[in-house]
């Protein structure tokens, strides 16, 4: 995942086999994109949800970014580790779809995000590269209440405060599958 991802160069069904694993785990983990390489293959082809449902994109590239905004993020690939990242806020991305139809895609706030987040993946970038280290956190879930609880009393996450040192250290001692 630290290394650029080679541009996609034919469509073919394996790549849009690929596509629909990675829309499925996506979904599967609620998240909001997710790129080739997270999942092994060190290609260009991201699959992103935008609010209206997952799109994939083969060699994206980001053509202009305007503005500035500050949010937490995730990822996929660290799972439970957040911090606050300094993003565009507005952006103007260009892909080839599957069908092998070139599209550009206008999006700011969290799409823009979800955008540059699953870019930077794909040029073998993490979040952790530009995460304020002050904001690193764990969100750590309590553990579930009793049945008779009420559903409403579910208690907040807690973030706990950590280091990128120690987060990197979590997940290089984590054995891989």
């Amino acid at each position: 995942m630290r290394r650029p991802a080679a541009r996609i160069k034919r469509l073919t069904a394996n790549l849009r086999a690929l596509a629909e694993q990675m829309e499925a785990l996506m979904k599967k983990a609620d998240g909001l994109g997710l790129a080739a390489p997270q999942v092994g293959v060190e290609r260009q082809l991201a699959v992103v949800d935008l609010g209206e449902g997952p799109i994939v994109l083969v060699n994206p590239r980001l053509l202009k970014k305007e503005g500035e905004e500050v949010m937490v993020e995730g990822c996929l690939s660290l799972p439970g580790l957040f911090g606050e990242v300094k993003r565009a806020a507005k952006v103007l991305v260009s892909a080839t779809d599957l069908s092998g139809k070139a599209v550009r895609i206008e999006a700011e706030g969290l799409p823009a995000r979800v955008l540059q987040h699953e870019i930077d993946h794909l040029q073998g970038r993490l979040f952790i590269d530009r995460v304020e280290e002050s904001t690193l956190h764990w969100l750590i879930h309590a553990p579930a209440r009793e049945a008779t609880a009420p559903k409403e009393a579910k208690p907040e996450p807690l973030a706990q405060p950590t280091t990128l040192q120690d987060a990197l250290r979590v997940f290089l001692s984590r054995p891989s599958s």
